[in-house]
């Protein structure tokens, strides 16, 4: 068996590289157009800083979820039961007069019960996810009405301005 500080089995680090791809393709699916035509009424520059706060908010989530993934993954010894899992398919593959069904079938149970486990878990990360996206999209969407008001009070302004002008000039003459 392995202990925590040796190099990680194949397992260990493939698990690790398909949690990372996929946590990465969950963040990375908007492109900068695609942001762009979300806010179409702002100015180049406003749409510039928002998409820096949105990609600010992105690498934030994703840190966190990452983190709290290794955590998980340290804390339920996943990757020493991946090590050791690895090391029993390869104990067996290597000893001819190991019976193949009893063995087996135990610790494909174990890995599948760590398996169901690690799933829900996963699932419950991406649910996280999904929700912290709602609430970004719902803040993007309150930024637009805003934005919107503003506008129209910019044009009572204008309004006010342009009657209070013509007062004045209507005064003086």
């Amino acid at each position: 068996m392995e202990n925590s500080g040796s190099v990680p089995g194949l397992r260990q680090t493939n698990l690790k590289k398909s949690f990372d791809r996929s946590l990465r393709s969950l963040f990375t699916a908007c492109s900068f157009e695609e942001f762009r035509k979300a806010f179409p009424s702002f100015t180049a520059s406003e749409q510039d800083r928002l998409h820096q706060l949105f990609a600010q908010v992105v690498s934030s989530l994703h840190q966190d979820i990452e983190e709290q993934f290794e955590s998980i993954f340290v804390g339920t010894q996943a990757g020493e039961i991946l090590d050791t899992v690895e090391e029993l398919v390869e104990e067996q593959t290597l000893d001819p007069l190991h019976s193949k069904k009893s063995n087996v079938e135990e610790t494909a149970k174990k890995l599948l019960e760590a398996k169901k486990n690690e799933v829900n878990h996963l699932k419950g990360l991406l649910e996280k996810a999904e929700k912290k996206k709602c609430e970004m999209k719902a803040r993007v969407e309150q930024l637009k009405k805003e934005k919107q008001d503003f506008s129209g009070a910019e044009n009572l302004v204008n309004e006010l301005k342009n009657n209070n002008l013509n007062y004045l000039t209507g005064y003086q003459t």
